[in-house]
C-alpha cells in the first residue's frame, strides 16, 4: 500500500515538473532566449527521465500524451499574442518557430478557426 502511494506521489511530481518546465521553456522561446522548441525526448533529458518514462507517466496521470499539453501551451501563447499584440500573424508564427502557413494549419486544427479570424473576434 505504502509503495503504491509513493509511486503515485512520484508520478504527480513528474507531471508537475513537466508542466513547470513547459511553461518556462515556452516563455524562453517566445522571449527569444531559446531559438527553437525542444522535442519531448530533450525535455525528458532535462528532467533526468527517459522519454518512455516521461510519456507513460504523463499519460497515466492525465490521460493525454505530453505532446498534447505542449501543443495546448503553444496555442495558449499564440492566442495571447494574437489578441494582445499588433504583431502580424507571420511574425507570431516565426516567434513560435513555425512557418506561417504551417502555423495557420496548426492553429486551425486546435482552435477551429484561422489565426486571422481568431484575432478579429478576440482583439482587445
Amino acid at each position: 500500500m505504502k509503495e503504491n502511494q509513493e509511486i503515485l506521489k512520484r508520478s504527480r511530481e513528474i507531471t508537475e515538473r513537466y508542466f513547470k518546465f513547459l511553461d518556462q521553456h515556452i516563455d524562453d522561446v517566445v522571449s527569444g532566449r531559446v531559438m527553437e522548441f525542444m522535442e519531448i525526448n530533450e525535455i525528458a533529458d532535462h528532467l533526468f527521465l527517459s522519454h518512455t518514462h516521461l510519456t507513460d507517466t504523463i499519460q497515466k496521470e492525465t490521460g493525454n500524451h505530453p505532446c498534447y499539453f505542449y501543443d495546448l501551451r503553444i496555442i495558449a501563447e499564440a492566442k495571447k499574442l494574437l489578441s494582445d499584440s499588433d504583431k502580424s500573424i507571420a511574425e507570431i508564427a516565426i516567434i513560435l518557430t513555425y512557418d506561417p502557413s504551417n502555423f495557420s494549419k496548426f492553429f486551425k486544427k486546435f482552435v477551429g478557426q484561422t489565426p486571422g479570424r481568431y484575432r478579429k473576434v478576440h482583439l482587445v
